[in-house]
């Protein structure tokens, strides 16, 4: 099977005409039409034929019955000069355009039409066994090739049930002699050939419109494929931006569907790409821009004091921090982006990392009055890559602080069931748009720009996070309402399960998640 197949993908290389679908529609559209009008026209010559020379069969059978009782009546094989029964030999051969032997049942020819055999012994398989068979042993054999049929037909008489007082299985026959007689089918052969040449005639006539109907038909039904490639290239080549439309056939929808979903994702991305570029450029430029600023003023005058140098030396390591955050972010989504992620396995408290990353956040919560509280339902321990999850968790917690109202609560519980660990963060915070979260794990994508930019956020973080859950087999999951806050769920399993191309199936995954 795999020879064949590379068989018919070298041909299909070689022969690309092939895998056409209009070629492959109009082959089966002419095939669907010419192979029963070839059935029907051989079936109908070899039907036609068997029918005729079996009627033939029968006639002259029923024909040498009459002859061969004729021959008894007149006592024709002891005395052959009956000019009734030659006359009817020679109407007989003549009507059937055929020959007749009378054969005696010594064998000898007392009787023939031609007068080619007369006086000579006949020998032969099949008037041997008509001589001792009689009437059971009667043959009609037909020759296709010569044209002509052989009959042979006892001449025998039976024994009168008049005369005799047993049954009819008892009546015997008697066989006087044998009738070898060969008729012609020069006539049905003729009336064949003319047929099938008629036949013939018609079925060219039939291919032909079928050739031109399949030609048409495959063209019609190809005509939306090639509208929809047409205005697929268009797009392609950047000449149209518009969605395609076809709706000719249900598979063109499917397909327009899919493409028209496609390229606004390809929209989308092109727009937070060009959003991004930006975004990080002015995030990157304003704090270059603080720092030149502060570095002029402090070169521009010489008896600065030491208590200006002291501060504005503190606001340009606040701008370095800012910097390096925004690098920092980049660099961990080029790292993301790879197609395979090395993933470090270990054992990891997840409460204890929690409660790290809780006394972290908790200096930006106190300068906001937001209360921050962790709940440990159980203690967990999970096999993680702690790095990517300190990620998921620190991203999720500060954003939770970051986007929240003044004397706000943000609450992280943690919990586990036998599979799974539950992490759940929840805010009071200013809440997210439905239209919005279904894109908030898209990368680049802010909901609230101005407030982004006031909090220093790029866009990255939960794109991030998504892709370091995907690593891990979890999931994340987001609920929210706006001006009353949003829920975080993400549940991660306990034991990391090692599959090499689920790797680097979640590598790619989260390079362009799924939102």
């Amino acid at each position: 099977m795999k020879n064949v197949g590379k068989f018919f993908q070298t041909i299909g290389k070689k022969l690309p005409f092939l895998k056409s679908l209009k070629f492959r529609i109009f082959l089966l559209c002419f095939l669907m039409s010419i192979i029963p009008s070839l059935v029907l026209y051989y079936s109908v010559l070899k039907n036609y034929e068997k029918r005729v020379v079996s009627v033939r069969e029968s006639e002259a059978q029923t024909q040498l019955r009459v002859l061969a009782n004729h021959l008894i009546l007149y006592g024709y094989l002891e005395d052959p000069a009956s000019e009734i029964v030659n006359a009817e030999l020679a109407q007989f051969s003549s009507f059937y355009d055929g020959r007749v032997l009378v054969i005696d049942s010594n064998l000898k020819v007392i009787k023939d039409t031609y007068d080619m055999s007369t006086g000579k012994t006949a020998v032969s398989e099949d008037i041997v066994n008509c001589l001792l068979k009689g009437s059971k042993a009667a043959t009609a054999r037909y020759d296709r090739q010569d044209s002509y049929i052989e009959v042979i037909m006892p001449i025998s008489e039976t024994a009168s049930l008049e005369d005799a007082d047993y049954s009819g299985e008892d009546v015997q026959e008697t066989v006087h002699g044998v009738l070898l007689a060969s008729v012609s089918t020069e006539t049905v052969r003729t009336t064949l050939e003319l047929l099938r040449r008629r036949a013939e005639l018609l079925n060219i006539i039939m291919g032909l419109v079928c050739f031109t109907l399949s030609l048409l038909l495959s063209e019609l039904l190809v005509r939306p494929f090639e509208k929809l490639t047409t205005k697929i290239s268009a797009v392609r080549a950047g000449y149209s931006s518009d969605p395609v439309e076809v709706h000719d056939y249900l598979e063109t929808e499917h397909i327009v569907d899919a493409f028209n979903e496609v390229l606004g994702r390809m929209r989308a991305l092109d727009e937070s790409r060009q959003e991004f570029v930006s975004n990080v450029s002015h995030e990157l430029k304003t704090p270059m821009t603080s720092m030149k600023v502060l570095a002029d003023s402090l070169l521009a005058d010489p008896n600065t004091p030491p208590e200006m140098y002291r501060e504005f030396l503190t606001d340009i390591d606040n701008e370095i921090d800012r910097e390096n955050k925004i690098i920092a972010e980049l660099l961990n989504l080029a790292k993301m982006d790879r197609r395979q992620v090395p993933m470090n396995i270990s054992t990891v408290n997840i409460n204890a990392l929690l409660e790290i990353i809780m006394k972290r956040v908790r200096p930006l919560a106190q300068q906001r009055d937001i209360e921050l509280t962790l709940i440990s339902e159980r203690d967990v321990t999970a096999e993680v890559d702690e790095v990517k999850m300190t990620m998921v968790f620190t991203n999720l917690i500060e954003n939770a602080v970051k986007y929240n109202k003044e004397h706000g609560t943000v609450k992280v519980t943690i919990n586990s069931d036998a599979r799974n660990f539950i992490l759940t963060v929840e805010d009071t915070g200013i809440g997210i748009p439905e239209e919005s979260q279904g894109r908030v794990f898209e990368r680049f994508y802010r909901v609230d720009k101005s407030r982004s930019r006031e909090v220093g956020g790029t866009g990255l973080g939960l794109s991030i996070t998504k892709s370091a859950v995907l690593l891990h087999r979890g999931t994340i999951e987001l609920t929210s309402k706006v001006g009353e806050g949003s829920t975080f769920k993400v549940t991660i399993p306990l034991s990391y399960i090692r599959v090499p191309d689920q790797d680097t199936a979640a590598g790619q995954q989260h390079a362009n998640p799924i939102h």
